[in-house]
């Protein structure tokens, strides 16, 4: 095995409002942060050598039961970010997304296309493989990230298959060495990539 990258959708969170909170300071709800906790045997079993996060407080609350756990603290790191969809709040954004999905190069004003966010999602779980080689490591993030971290690496996604996404979503990508695509395992993924 050249490296493991776990990477976490994180887990049930309060609903955005046009009031706030901010997408970024968004917390889990109770039953997510037990969620979180319930991943905490999962996810140590691998014994990661580090565990990383979106900076979006959903996504750190959900890797912090390991982190605490592992005797490790969170880091953060904005590669890992949800995408920036360039919407203003709505609760009407499916439409759009299943757009952007459709056309993938299509960016609103400010904000990133889909492609942009399957670049972007690529490297950054290449980086933390090569990062930790011959080891572990955990990822928590988004379900458009991860869906379009997915995608790039060879697995068949679209905007189905992140709608079915669950909160809490766990999906392990073993990369046999720095440029093979990994096996992958997790939700509504019928075999290995």
């Amino acid at each position: 095995m050249y490296a493991e990258v776990v990477l976490v959708r994180h887990a049930v969170s309060v609903q955005p409002t046009a009031d706030g909170p901010h997408e970024r300071t968004r917390p889990l709800t109770p039953t997510g942060l037990g969620q979180a906790r319930d991943l905490v045997d999962a996810l140590v079993e691998p014994c990661p050598a580090a565990v990383w996060s979106s900076p979006y407080l959903r996504a750190v609350q959900t890797v912090q039961p390991t982190a605490h756990a592992l005797g490790q603290a969170v880091h953060t790191w904005a590669e890992l970010r949800e995408w920036d969809d360039g919407l203003p709040f709505t609760t009407d954004w499916e439409p759009h997304y299943e757009r952007s999905w459709a056309e993938p190069s299509f960016a609103r004003p400010g904000g990133e296309s889909l492609d942009q966010v399957t670049i972007r999602a690529v490297a950054a779980v290449r980086a933390l493989a090569a990062t930790y080689p011959g080891r572990c490591v955990v990822a928590a993030s988004h379900s458009t990230l991860i869906a379009r971290a997915l995608g790039g690496l060879g697995v068949a996604v679209d905007w189905v298959f992140e709608r079915r996404m669950p909160m809490p979503a766990v999906y392990r990508l073993r990369f046999t060495d720095r440029s093979a695509r990994p096996t992958i395992r997790g939700p509504y993924l019928d075999e290995s990539a």
